[in-house]
């Protein structure tokens, strides 16, 4: 069985074992065309819910920046003065059913994600497996909501769209194959909106994003420790993201020296992690971790993510959803 460190080296080149993998691609490919076929022919329905849509996704697999790039959108949308909600399905979490993901969520019942945005922007937030589902009892309890974003869900065609935005990393498309031979969900290019890169190094054109961690941890409070205080301390650095070393890295960059690196799984729950007793440690942790630590009684500080896309993109952004002039969306 391969181990998912080596597929994912294997996707970013069309090497012995992603030809392997490339006719179970293929077979991938042949369903995911059918299943668009039924719903553009009109054999799977499409729903819309009555406000405008917006649907942040990737064709990538793994993680891409899509939740920092949604919470981006929910500050500048609110800004503008528009009602903002926002769906998830929840991935990670232990239910199944849809709820309303409030400030003291457990993050094991709504999804980590779900729970960072819901803290971090303070506007509805939905999870449901049907997308659909999400949206409509976020508008029947939040009736005011003029336009619903969605955390992922590009490939969720249930869900009808008005504005489509693709997120990408520094990974591009990869080796441009479809699963498992390739990270690609869907094959690209395909149409959407509006592009968005995350990472520093575009592999084709579209928008830019600049992200840097802050010079400051969170403690659950609120509080801010400046990170040049933690000089001389013991620090352990932990992540359950989908590139971890990523995190650890930009913790170096910003002059950090750390004892210990912790990674986990993306989306892991940390029921079989603890800070071993006794060891005087300072952890750090991404936000998103943060709200799974903190909800167990775990000291840890957060140390945020400063995403900001550049000014073009949220100007193209109000151009989609009709308001350039500051009025809300229709």
């Amino acid at each position: 069985m391969t181990d998912a460190p080596a597929l994912q080296r294997a996707w970013l080149q069309r090497g012995g074992l992603a030809r392997l993998l490339w006719p179970l691609s293929l077979l991938y490919g042949a369903l995911t065309a059918l299943r668009r076929g039924l719903y553009r022919v009109g054999w799977l329905k499409t729903e819309r819910v009555g406000v405008p849509v917006l649907v942040v996704g990737n064709v990538i697999a793994g993680g891409a920046g899509k939740t920092p790039t949604v919470i981006a959108i929910v500050r500048h949308l609110r800004a503008r003065g528009l009602e903002v909600g926002v769906v998830s399905r929840g991935h990670g979490r232990k239910t199944d059913d849809c709820r309303e993901v409030s400030d003291d969520s457990d993050p094991a019942l709504v999804g980590d994600e779900p729970a960072l945005i819901r803290r971090a922007t303070g506007v509805p937030v939905f999870v449901a497996r049907p997308r659909v589902e999400a949206a409509r009892a976020l508008l029947a309890r939040h009736p005011a909501v003029r336009l619903i974003v969605s955390d992922d869900g590009l490939q969720h065609l249930a869900l009808a769209r008005d504005v489509e935005l693709c997120v990408f990393d520094d990974r591009g498309i990869g080796n441009g194959w479809l699963l498992p031979a390739g990270p690609l969900r869907e094959p690209w290019p395909r149409h959407c909106d509006l592009v968005l890169h995350t990472g520093g190094r575009p592999a084709f054109a579209g928008f830019t994003a600049r992200r840097s961690l802050a010079d400051h941890a969170l403690r659950r409070d609120g509080t801010r420790v400046p990170l040049g205080a933690l000089g001389g301390r013991k620090l352990t650095a932990v992540a359950a993201i989908a590139r971890p070393e990523a995190f650890f890295q930009m913790l170096r960059d910003k002059g950090l020296v750390l004892a210990q690196c912790i990674a986990l799984d993306d989306h892991d729950d940390f029921a079989h992690w603890r800070p071993s007793p006794g060891e005087d440690h300072t952890l750090l942790c991404t936000e998103k971790d943060a709200v799974k630590l903190w909800h167990q009684g775990v000291a840890a500080l957060a140390v945020p993510l400063d995403f900001e896309p550049e000014a073009a993109f949220f100007s193209a952004l109000d151009a989609k959803l009709s308001f350039p002039d500051g009025h809300q969306a229709a």
